[in-house]
C-alpha cells in the first residue's frame, strides 16, 4: 500500500485527484498506475486500470489469477468490472468513496454472483489516503 500511496502522489504532483494503485503476485509489483484522467483526457484512466493492464502487459496474460490490487481509495464500478474480468484473487484499499465506490459504499459487486469472486480488504493505510485526498481539494478550493 505505500507504492500505491507514492503513485497517488505522483498524481497530485500531475494535478490528478490523487489515487495510486499497484497489482502485486507472488510478492512482486506486476503493475502500478496513478490516476491520469486530466492529463490523457480520458474517462478511463483510473489508477487501478492502468495498473491491471500494465500487469497484464508485464505477465503477457489477461489472467491475474493469484494477484492483489491495491488501491488508495475504494474502487469504483468501471474498476470493479476490470477487477472481476481480470479475474484478480483480492483488492486491498485504504479509503472508502461515498460517492463512487463499488466495493460497498454505493454498490456491493463483490457479493454478487459473478463468473469470478475475489475477497477485498478496506480500511488499509486509510488515514494516510484519506489526508492526500483532503489536502488536493483543499488545494484545489484554495487555489
Amino acid at each position: 500500500m505505500r507504492v500505491a500511496l507514492s503513485e497517488a502522489e505522483c498524481a497530485f504532483e500531475k494535478g490528478e485527484v490523487p489515487i495510486g494503485a499497484v497489482v502485486v503476485k507472488n510478492d512482486t509489483i506486476i503493475g502500478r498506475g496513478h490516476n491520469m484522467k486530466e492529463r490523457l483526457n480520458d474517462p478511463t484512466a483510473h489508477a487501478e486500470l492502468i495498473a491491471i493492464t500494465a500487469a497484464a502487459h508485464s505477465i503477457r496474460d489477461w489472467r491475474l489469477n493469484g494477484a492483489i490490487l491495491y488501491s488508495t481509495v475504494e474502487p469504483c464500478l468501471m474498476c470493479a468490472g476490470a477487477i472481476i474480468q481480470s479475474r484478480l484473487d483480492m483488492v486491498v484499499y485504504g479509503a472508502r468513496d461515498e460517492k463512487f465506490g463499488a466495493l460497498g459504499s454505493v454498490i456491493d459487486v463483490c457479493g454478487s454472483r459473478w463468473n469470478w469472486n475475489f475477497k477485498t480488504v478496506s480500511g488499509v493505510m486509510k488515514e494516510e489516503a484519506v489526508k492526500l485526498l483532503k489536502r488536493f481539494f483543499e488545494e484545489r478550493r484554495d487555489g
